[in-house]
């Protein structure tokens, strides 16, 4: 770098004066730097809006869209000290009568007590005498009442495992629960799954294990030792006809029924749809609605104040942060107005809510059938607003009818329910938001706003390096220009020094 002369000579402030005359060869740098600062503001406004539309979509799909918000129901039962309903699958309501005749009942059994003394927490080499790597095989009922064709198998190493090790295997492995009892010195067993098998054995054993623990190989064979018990199926009349389960819970046409006790005596049971929790999800789906509208109004129609730039940083040095703050505001108002595709998206999204459903129910093909209509403030720009009256009347009415309202599925946009075509307008406005803007993750070669900021650092990039050239060019001038008044004193004072 070559020596810089600051004023010594002339007296002027060089470093002064340089530092203006830099401030002047910037400005189309802190344009650009400006320029660069409101494409990324609008890059990220872009980037929060469509953050708001995902969250609505999946909104939507999570909610209005899917069936089980529909058969969501209210079960009345006569004794629910006797059973309990509850709707999983059925889509209209239901009724019925249970007598509850006997329980299911899981196989049992318990083995014979061990002689001596024993510690759960010895390894199984030293309490059992058991060598070598050992395997157990364990077969038991399955849910629905059959036998499966295989043995589980649990292999343990009698030197590493002890009682409490291998138990915990075989409880987290097998269909059965065993316990040992440190006080009598026995094992149960017990089918985690109830009912009868028919013939065959419920609970079957097999190993070294279960022999020095003296556990029948079956419950079979327990229950005839007096050790055990058979399991047992439930014994129940439905509507009228005597019929048998493996287990108190199971399922018929779409309802969870469960058993809890057999008192032999009928039990009614009804259902009706569950009105608020129904109306819950559609309030939650316009709240939504209204919200996302009434942000993406904002700001296609937000104010631009022109005469607001972003500040540089010489800028910002004379100011306090509120002033930096109230400024930003105003410089960074309007970055999105009078977008088209937001506001194409937007009058999409009305036209989608306000067009009825081709081929859905004549009561319910449009949402002012059931009470939800446009505001009539025009300040509101399109916001929906609720009778709940008329639509708690309609969801109670008709929950499918609501439901094909919503999410009915179809070749073309009037055949489908106005959720479904909402999701559909959001995914295209997503879509064209992300080309302009990108994603979080995004490269900026991928996107239009990211390749405009790209090329302008690599504008920034070379103005500074001519920036430097110029800054350098100027210290030049000046350093020649101190080094000739230097020369000019110095002849001056010979000059002074041979007169005298």
């Amino acid at each position: 770098m070559a020596m810089r002369v600051g004023g010594l000579a002339s007296g002027m402030d060089t470093d002064q004066i340089i530092s203006d005359l830099m401030k002047a060869e910037r400005i189309p740098l802190d344009k650009l730097n400006q320029k660069k600062q409101y494409l990324e503001w609008q890059r990220d406004d872009y980037r929060d809006v469509n953050s708001l539309m995902l969250n609505f979509s999946n909104l939507i799909f999570d909610g209005v869209m899917k069936q089980s918000t529909y058969i969501q129901k209210t079960v009345n039962v006569s004794n629910p000290n006797d059973i309990s309903v509850k709707n999983l699958a059925s889509t209209s309501d239901f009724n019925g009568t249970i007598k509850v005749e006997k329980l299911a009942t899981s196989a049992t059994m318990f083995g014979r007590a061990v002689d001596g003394s024993f510690d759960t927490k010895k390894k199984l080499s030293d309490s059992l005498g058991l060598t070598g790597e050992q395997t157990i095989r364990v077969k038991t009922i399955n849910k629905d009442g059959t036998m499966p064709d295989k043995y589980t198998e649990v292999t343990f190493d009698p030197t590493a495992d002890t009682m409490e090790s291998l138990l915990s295997k075989i409880n987290s492995k097998t269909g059965v629960t065993m316990f040992f009892d440190e006080k009598t010195k026995q094992m149960s067993v017990m089918s985690k799954n109830s009912g009868n098998s028919g013939t065959e054995a419920e609970i079957q054993l097999e190993g070294e294990f279960f022999s020095q623990m003296g556990i029948d190989s079956t419950n079979i064979a327990a229950t005839n030792a007096g050790r055990g018990s058979r399991g047992e199926n439930a014994v129940f009349t439905y509507n009228g006809m005597q019929t048998e389960r493996s287990s108190n819970t199971f399922v018929i046409n779409g309802v969870e029924i469960t058993l809890k006790n057999a008192s032999n005596t009928n039990v009614t049971f009804s259902s009706a749809p569950d009105v608020d929790k129904i109306m819950e999800s559609i309030v939650k789906f316009i709240d939504e609605y209204n919200k996302l509208i009434e942000k993406v109004n904002g700001e296609v129609n937000e104010k631009k104040f022109r005469d607001y730039q972003p500040l540089t940083a010489e800028q910002k040095k004379d100011m306090s942060e509120d002033e930096i703050k109230l400024w930003e505001e105003k410089a960074r108002s309007g970055t999105l107005r009078n977008d088209s595709v937001l506001s194409s998206s937007l009058n999409k999204m009305r036209a989608d809510l306000y067009t009825s459903v081709s081929g859905g129910t004549k009561d319910a093909n449009q949402l002012s059938q059931i009470g939800i209509t446009t505001s009539s403030n025009y300040l509101d720009r399109g916001k929906m607003i609720i009778d709940e009256s008329k639509l708690k009347e309609a969801i109670s009415k008709d929950p499918n009818a609501i439901y094909e309202l919503f999410a009915k599925n179809g070749s073309t946009s009037a055949e489908q329910g106005i959720a479904r075509r909402v999701r559909d307008t959001l995914k295209l406005t997503m879509e064209s938001v992300e080309k302009k803007a990108g994603k979080t993750s995004a490269v900026n070669d991928t996107f239009s706003i990211g390749k405009l900021l790209k090329n302008m650092d690599s504008q920034i990039t070379r103005f500074e390096e001519r920036m430097k050239q110029v800054e350098t060019r100027y210290w030049s001038q000046f350093t020649a220009m101190e080094k000739a008044v230097q020369r000019a004193n110095s002849q001056s004072a010979y000059l002074m020094q041979q007169f005298s």
